[in-house]
């Protein structure tokens, strides 16, 4: 008797054999059942060695009550073999223990093992059900087979890859039983057709798990003599029937479901097709993720004859999707599609779709199969590790990455099927509760800390798919041209070729070229450069221009290369270098200004100095001032603020592209308003910064530290309106006021020598992009002086003023020089554009003619006006005429009408009730997404344009920059028109009709 307080000795055998509950377990040892052997070493030995001692415990318990003799338990006590079988499962799989003490007579299925038994196929399957008559009886001897498959996985019998393909094997013999009793339910329609079932998905792979949907095509044909539509309607029947017989839930469960969705057409598509019915819709619909599943179909059932021939007639197919345009976007496009969809709340515990899972070990095999299998047939294998292992085998993927990925692709299934064996339910989410876990670490041999052994072992197999899945396309094409050890396979040049092309480069030659330029050699140049490449390749490939963004890598690369800040930046802070793919691949401009300065990639980092951050105007202004204060003559200051300019614009236009093509650390910013806003502010700022810095230079070199006049530098247009974009004028106009006792003549002739030589240097050829000053919109236009004094521009408005000129003058806003003359200048023109009675009939409909006479006369010969963003229906000029026409009218009354900016106005407008909140919202939008094609032709072509591009990959470009994927280029434009035409409508009601 134990003294009370202390512990039995058996109690502390118990928790040191690994039970949780000793106590219970105690007592389950003491019932009746097992009295007889409770102290017994042996039994203790092998409950301890399963994954769930307590649990196999009570399974043990349970099976000897329903059996009701020793005959089990002298043959578990006698026989190692049965004992390690039977113990293991009842450890790990409460549904099947269950199974045992419903049907207690089938743990004979477990004495004993012929040598066919070891690795039992089809056959051996088939022989197991072959008594199964009806749904129940089917379910039964299923479990029954299923029980040896589990015990030979358990006890380490079979590895992962044998249990999944005996799983595999048990549900094509399944589906045979079911199709049978099917059949013989309904011989009337089994008559007069011919009905092949086709596994697809992990069944067709040969790869099924515990429990998991069976995916299966249905292909019928007519027997001799039938009627083709009869036939396929009695196939129907029978198909259904069959699903049915293996889904539906009976007194023993189901088996598990059969989906058929992965038919021509799914869900809306007919159950069953005939042969020629199944081309056609492959040949003509198919989308290429229905290529790719088609990679593991296989006949399992019903007519071989017929199965072998689908899959004969579709093959061929199958192996030039990768010919298709998009196909490794769509790919890919599908695979974020899939971890986009899956709940927050369960991504970081999803053992097949999550980031690092199961399912990006076998997208990037599948993708790489579709590129290769074409020319090589040894690819062409439905089983994930086998195809894997042909892939390292050819050289397709790195050998030591394809050992990474094997062993973290049997750890992470290992873990899948213990996970659903425990139940017997489809689930792929790794549990929460901590006895779960200890029962999953344990039966996957990790003893010592069960829990967080397992733990860091999926976290480091997750890890090591996250860094390699996406790499393992792009790695090989840096081997093809690199040294490699002996004995390595390489891509052949022709693999490498197709790969490329498949990736979107339109020179694979080119290509390879750079990539042998960047990654050869032995200096730490090349290390790193061949470290970076492979993820490098995938953000280009992702691009509209893949080649461009390799070369100028290559020209970045070439000029910094010898740097040790820009090594190090590119392997060190995280955002640099996806940063720099993106700018380097999303058209021209960017990599132009980069090129004229390549230490401008410094800031495309996040340390110190770095951030993609528009600066403000104040800090732009002081810079550059500073930089006027140290050159030495108005040329080289001139120069130093251009620099500054042409940095700064670079800076902006990668904060553009960065925020419209989202990266892994900073989402597409959703606000398309807000990326017109940054554009506009921040260019139209620097652009008044360099104005300020070269009127200094100016005034400096000729006159010193005054100027025998006042001036300033009025902003008018889109410059004014703080709407610059990356190729606008800066439209000015330029006013002066002579200083006390300074002659009228004087002061002039100061006045415009200062402008001319402003425009002088600011256009110099150098390699900084010139600022073109524009100033037609001053008064008389091109006729009238460049420069007037401030009573000059009074003495002109008072008089001589038309209503263009008033409309033109809402955009007017000092930018630079004097800022009293400055704010002078505005107090005069406020009357004019904001007139305290309006404006009149006359002038409104001088407005309209002007409007609609610019229209028919500036639109370019040949444009299609419905996609011209500046002057076509729903454009940016019949937005800014519409909110002009009503700033002019209602200006003087309504202040928030008194700004120079559109999107501002047409705020105060909706505020002030002139308009409703759904018409400004139309204008808004129309507005913003005609700006942004400006600035995406822009920066795809490197030059100005006010419609789309007509080159295919231009226009792919810019529907990239607005967030189009690849293919829907023809969406953009209708969308375009689409929002254009609603404006329209807005603006012929407001403007022409108001």
């Amino acid at each position: 008797m134990t003294a009370p307080g202390r512990r039995s000795s058996t109690f502390t055998r118990l928790l040191r054999h690994g039970f949780t509950d000793p106590s219970a377990a105690e007592r389950l040892l003491d019932s009746a059942e097992l009295s007889a052997v409770r102290n017994d070493p042996v039994l203790l030995e092998a409950l301890g060695a399963t994954a769930d001692p307590d649990l196999a415990l009570h399974g043990l318990v349970r099976l000897l009550e329903a059996q009701g003799d020793r005959e089990l338990l002298d043959t578990v006590i006698a026989a190692k073999p049965l004992r390690d079988r039977l113990l293991g499962v009842l450890g790990a799989s409460a549904a099947l223990a269950d199974h045992l003490a419903r049907h207690p007579g089938d743990w004979h299925a477990l004495v004993m093992y012929e040598p066919r038994d070891l690795h039992p196929g089809v056959e051996e399957f088939e022989r197991g059900l072959a008594e199964a008559t009806d749904p129940v009886s089917l379910r039964v001897a299923y479990r029954r087979c299923l029980l040896s498959i589990a015990a030979r996985d358990v006890c380490g019998t079979t590895d992962l890859a044998q249990t999944a393909a005996e799983l595999a094997d048990l549900a094509t013999a399944t589906l045979r039983a079911a199709l049978a009793i099917a059949r013989a339910a309904a011989p009337d329609d089994a008559a007069v057709c011919r009905l092949a079932v086709i596994a697809m998905g992990k069944c067709g792979g040969h790869e099924l798990n515990y429990v998991s949907d069976v995916d299966v095509i249905f292909v019928g044909e007519a027997a001799d003599g039938a009627d083709e539509g009869k036939a396929v309607r009695a196939a129907t029947k029978l198909a259904s029937h069959m699903m049915r017989i293996c889904s539906e839930t009976t007194v023993e469960g189901s088996i598990w479901p059969v989906d058929a969705n992965l038919r021509p057409e799914g869900r809306n598509g007919p159950l069953v097709r005939t042969l020629s019915s199944h081309l056609a819709y492959y040949q003509r619909w198919a989308k290429t993720w229905e290529f790719q599943a088609l990679l593991k179909a296989r006949p399992v059932a019903g007519d071989a004859e017929l199965g072998e021939d689908y899959i004969a007639a579709l093959e061929p197919l199958v192996w030039k999707a990768a010919e298709r345009e998009n196909f490794v976007p769509d790919v890919q496009k599908m695979r974020r599609r899939v971890v986009e969809n899956i709940p927050v709340t369960e991504i970081e515990r999803e053992l097949k779709l999550g980031p690092g899972g199961l399912r990006d070990v076998e997208f990037a095999v599948q993708l790489l199969q579709l590129v290769h299998g074409r020319s090589d047939a040894s690819l062409r294998s439905g089983t994930t590790l086998d195809a894997l292992q042909a892939l390292a085998a050819g050289g397709y993927v790195g050998r030591g990455d394809a050992v990474q990925l094997d062993d973290a692709y049997r750890f992470l299934r290992s873990m899948e099927h213990r996970i659903q064996l425990y139940r017997l339910r489809r689930t792929h989410l790794v549990p929460e509760d901590e006895a779960d876990l200890r029962r999953l670490g344990r039966s996957l041999g990790l003893r010592a800390d069960p829990v967080a052994e397992l733990t860091r072992e999926w976290k480091r197999h997750t890890g090591a798919v996250r860094r390699l899945h996406e790499k393992l396309f792009y790695r090989p094409l840096l081997d093809a041209v690199a040294q490699l050890a002996p004995g390595e396979a390489r891509l052949s040049a022709e693999a490498a070729r197709e790969r490329l092309v498949a990736l979107g480069y339109a020179d694979p030659a080119s290509a390879l070229r750079h990539l042998e330029a960047l990654a050869s050699g032995v200096s730490r140049k090349a290390a790193i450069q061949r470290t970076l490449l492979p993820v490098l390749l995938g953000w280009f490939a992702d691009s509209a221009d893949p080649d461009a963004g390799l070369l100028n890598f290559r020209k970045v690369s070439d000029a910094l290369g010898k740097t040790p800040w820009y090594l190090r930046l590119l392997r060190d802070e995280g955002a640099a270098a996806e940063n720099l793919a993106r700018v380097l691949s999303a058209g021209r401009l960017a990599p132009d200004l980069l090129m004229r300065a390549p230490e401008a990639v410094a800031l495309l980092g996040d340390g110190d100095g770095g951030g993609l951050e528009t600066r403000s105007r104040a800090h732009l202004e002081q810079e550059i001032l500073a930089a006027v204060g140290r050159a030495d003559g108005a040329v080289q200051a001139v120069t130093a603020a251009r620099g500054v300019r042409r940095r700064e614009l670079f800076r902006t236009a990668a904060a553009d592209i960065v925020g419209s093509y989202g990266t892994e650390a900073q989402p597409v910013e959703a606000d398309q308003g807000a990326l017109v806003d940054l554009v506009g502010g921040a260019v139209s700022d620097l652009t008044s910064a360099t104005l300020a810095g070269s009127l200094r230079a100016v005034v400096r070199e000729g006159w010193g530290d005054t100027l025998p006049t006042r001036f300033a530098v009025i902003g008018m247009g889109r410059f004014g309106g703080h709407e610059l974009g990356y190729g606008s004028d800066a439209d000015v106009l330029f006013v002066h006021e002579p200083r006390d006792g300074v002659e009228e003549r004087e002061a002039s002739d100061a006045a415009n020598k200062v402008v001319s030589e402003m425009r002088r240097l600011l256009q110099i050829p150098s390699a900084d992009p010139p600022l073109l000053i524009d100033a037609d919109l001053r008064p008389e236009g091109k006729s009238g002086p460049l420069v007037r004094s401030l009573k000059s521009y009074e003495a002109y408005y008072r008089r001589w003023s038309l209503g263009w000129e008033a409309q033109a003058l809402l955009r007017a806003e000092p930018v630079a020089g004097d800022e009293e003359l400055g704010r002078r200048f505005v107090e005069l023109v406020d009357p004019l554009r904001y007139p305290t009675a309006g404006l009149g009939d006359d002038a409104v409909r001088e407005i309209r003619r002007l409007k609609a006479r610019m229209e028919s006369e500036r639109m370019p010969r040949g444009a299609d006006p419905k996609l011209h963003t500046k002057l076509g229906p729903g454009g940016l000029s019949d937005v800014e005429w519409t909110v002009q026409l009503l700033q002019l009218r209602h200006g003087a009354e309504v202040a928030g009408l008194r700004t120079t900016r559109t999107r501002a106005a047409l705020t105060a407008a909706r505020t002030a009730g002139l308009l409703s909140e759904e018409n400004a919202g139309i204008l808004d939008e129309a507005w913003v997404l005609a700006t942004r094609v400006r600035n995406a032709v822009m920066l795809v072509r490197g030059r100005a344009g006010d419609t789309f591009p007509s080159g295919a990959r231009e226009l792919a470009a810019v529907g990239r920059y607005l967030g189009y994927g690849p293919g829907h280029v023809g969406d953009m434009l209708d969308d375009y028109r689409r929002t254009a035409r609603r404006a329209r409508a807005v603006v012929d009601d407001l403007f022409y009709g108001g």
